[in-house]
């Protein structure tokens, strides 16, 4: 593509004289897990966060599942998620034993919606997983409203609002506790796979610490049946340097989303995002919707712009999920939200003249 959908050649030069540094130095120093550079960047990432503890693990899957584990969820639970998500928030779920139970969105906003939490709550609920979908927080506050009613605990899926604010607070506080994401196309990401659980909970922040290695804290002395989940000193080392630049690109991603709706505005038939007042998104993803998703994409594709479906089947039509026995038309607002969004362009590193030829493409496969 002309233009990529994404640019991860960009921030290595950008940062390559402080990554190389970085990386020498984890090379030299002959320690490649649980090290000094791992514990440095679990300090800067909880301080960023806003949060008392952040613990390093191996992906965003493994800290949504490491924190169902650490809160003791299994067979006979289950836990509300929303429909319109990647498959990952789901499997976090489906791999204690627990069953996810899915909630629409919003259709403004494409995140859970807070009205529709309660009626979907039974006796067998033991926590609500929201996800801060495509850089935006999901509206938090009544969903704790109603968790705290029905004495539940609210886990945030935040691999993709890494610096997300919701009235204020930043994404990784607002919960009992958050799992990220550092996949390399991430707002924060690392130059291979990793993740973070943030929370305030000491004893939860220590059960997942115990959790990712092997169920034990003192070497060869295991007090429960652990996994191999944590994130190297390489990654850490490396995370910590984009860290220091991660509110500088999430600018620079808010002045090209300012942009965007500024020059899409009323194209024929073209949905753009919502941004509630009480919202300070990241725009990790930059999502549009159109009924004729699939001739955009390929006419935009035919004139060099890369795009990409975020997601093109919702989780309970996968067949991985065949077993629930859900079939089109359960949920029929993520179905239409997965038959119409596409993701264009975006990153730090998108230039003002790439985004303006985005805008002339789109304009013209529309008109």
């Amino acid at each position: 593509m002309t233009i990529p959908f994404l640019d991860l050649k960009s921030p290595y030069l950008e940062l390559k004289d402080d990554l190389d540094t970085a990386y020498r130095k984890v090379m030299e120093s002959g320690y490649h897990i649980m090290g000094h550079e791992l514990e440095a960047f679990e300090a800067e990432f909880a301080a960023y966060c806003g949060t008392e503890h952040a613990v390093g693990v191996g992906n965003g899957l493994e800290a949504l599942h490491l924190i169902l584990r650490a809160l003791d969820l299994g067979p006979g639970d289950e836990v509300l998620v929303p429909t319109n998500t990647y498959i990952a928030s789901w499997l976090a779920i489906t791999h204690t034993g627990a069953r996810p139970v899915p909630v629409e969105p919003d259709p403004a906003t494409n995140n859970m919606d807070p009205a529709r939490v309660e009626a979907a709550i039974t006796p067998r609920t033991k926590a609500i997983l929201a996800v801060h979908l495509y850089g935006q927080t999901a509206d938090i506050d009544p969903i704790l409203a109603v968790a705290r009613r029905h004495n539940l605990k609210v886990i945030e899926d935040s691999a993709q609002a890494h610096g997300a604010r919701y009235h204020g607070r930043r994404a990784g506080s607002l919960g009992d506790a958050a799992g990220f994401s550092f996949y390399p196309g991430k707002n924060l990401g690392a130059c291979g796979d990793g993740g973070a659980v943030t929370t305030n909970d000491p004893e939860l922040a220590r059960r997942v610490k115990v959790l990712r290695n092997y169920g034990s804290h003192v070497k060869y002395h295991n007090e429960s049946l652990g996994f191999n989940s944590r994130l190297d000193e390489l990654q850490a080392a490396l995370l910590r340097v984009k860290l220091a630049k991660l509110d500088d690109w999430n600018e620079r991603r808010r002045k090209l989303a300012r942009r965007y709706l500024e020059k899409l505005a009323g194209m024929p038939g073209l949905v753009l995002p919502s941004v509630p007042k009480w919202a300070d998104p990241v725009w990790h993803l930059f999502v549009v919707r159109h009924p004729r998703r699939e001739q955009l994409q390929k006419k935009l594709a035919e004139a060099g712009v890369g795009t990409l479906i975020h997601y093109p089947v919702p989780p309970h039509l996968q067949p991985a999920y065949a077993a629930l026995g859900y079939k089109r038309g359960n949920f029929p607002i993520s179905e239409e939200l997965a038959d119409q969004v596409l993701s264009l362009p975006m990153g730090p590193h998108l230039s003002e003249a790439d985004q303006d030829r985005v805008v002339a493409e789109v304009r013209r496969a529309l008109e």
